[in-house]
């Protein structure tokens, strides 16, 4: 114990636990772009992402040899990662010419893990060792799931990269989507972390093809209807081509409701920041809109609104601005959490310190 340093004590005696534990679930790029800014507040950081892509370079693996698409872990795991940038730049690399045009260096990387360790979770958690992540990378589940979605007019369409074509194709609303298996089961540890977790995030992201799938995986919902966490959804910024034209801030959260019965979301941060009318106007091509915050239905559904200004654009691409989200999202859980709980004080000065640290970098 003398050899100890005073932070190994406050560990030994569950006084300090490395930060609050968070759990984000979702996929696409919104989740890696959120794990970006989380990671900077907390080594208890839990990504559990969808395995239901079937498109792209992930896809042709999928299919080719067998095992589940590695896109969206890939990306998460990058954003987690504490190595060198070219190493970043090595796992995002895509390969231009040749039979390998179109595919990702890192796809081919956890391709080739999963074939030396023989399973997919083995595959990332060597890979996650590999790029020295902060917290841990999740699949949802092992098992080859596939996500259909119905629309108004009872078509189905099977595959998540076809959905939002055939829904423009059609013009008919997606009346609800749904897996097969219809009882692929939860990656334990991922429900062992939804348990054990101090605040749940979903979003932002696809409604339906990264936030949804992965609530409609056995056990996922009932884990976070279980859970003592704080429940948040962060909001789009925008309505989504294929999916959610015309949604509303309740319709998302209302469609989220329909398909994971007994989750209730508790805070909702959404954005109210000026976009401006040249993005505006580009995105009305795709017929999308900011999502639209309609405060009564909210406040009747019981869910305490937090409006910031997220507006963040990158290669003329509206994103959401990752530090000052981050940042939002550890005020919330250090007020509404950590200060409520006597045995958390450690944990809590922990945040506030580093919150004051990161906003005085973001400020240069």
């Amino acid at each position: 114990m003398k050899d100890s340093s005073f932070k190994d004590l406050l560990y030994e005696t569950g006084i300090y636990s490395g930060g609050p534990k968070i759990v984000t679930i979702g996929g696409g790029t919104g989740l890696s772009v959120l794990l970006r800014g989380l990671k900077k507040y907390t080594s208890n950081l839990t990504a559990i992402v969808t395995v239901a892509d079937d498109g792209g370079s992930s896809g042709t693996l999928r299919e080719n040899m067998g095992m589940l698409p590695p896109g969206d872990i890939r990306n998460c795991l990058v954003a987690l990662a504490n190595t060198e940038p070219i190493i970043e730049s090595l796992m995002q690399y895509r390969f231009k010419d040749g039979q390998l045009g179109g595919q990702s260096f890192g796809n081919l990387f956890i391709a080739v893990l999963n074939d030396i360790c023989g399973s997919f979770d083995q595959a990332v958690k060597e890979m996650s060792n590999v790029l020295a992540i902060t917290g841990k990378v999740l699949p949802v589940t092992l098992e080859d799931m596939v996500l259909f979605a119905e629309l108004e007019d009872g078509t189905v369409i099977e595959g998540e990269s076809q959905i939002p074509i055939m829904q423009q194709t059609t013009n008919q609303g997606i009346k609800k989507v749904f897996i097969r298996p219809a009882n692929c089961k939860a990656l334990s540890e991922a429900i062992d972390e939804i348990l054990n977790a101090d605040a749940i995030i979903l979003g932002p992201g696809s409604l339906y093809t990264s936030i949804i799938p992965n609530l409609l995986v056995q056990d996922i919902s009932e884990a976070i209807s279980k859970s003592s966490a704080m429940k948040i959804y962060v909001s789009n910024l925008m309505t989504q081509q294929g999916e959610t034209i015309g949604y509303s801030l309740a319709d998302h959260i209302e469609t989220i409701y329909e398909h994971a019965e007994g989750i209730n979301i508790d805070y909702a941060i959404v954005n109210n920041g000026v976009i401006s009318d040249y993005l505006l106007d580009k995105y009305s091509t795709e017929h999308a809109s900011p999502v639209k915050i309609d405060y009564n239905v909210i406040r009747d559904m019981n869910i305490k609104l937090i409006e910031e200004d997220l507006v963040s654009v990158e290669k003329e691409y509206l994103r959401h601005n990752y530090n000052h989200l981050s940042e939002v999202i550890f005020e919330l859980i250090n007020e509404e959490r950590l200060a409520k709980d006597k045995k958390r004080i450690v944990d809590y000065y922990y945040v506030n310190g580093k919150l004051k640290k990161q906003k005085a970098i973001n400020k240069e």
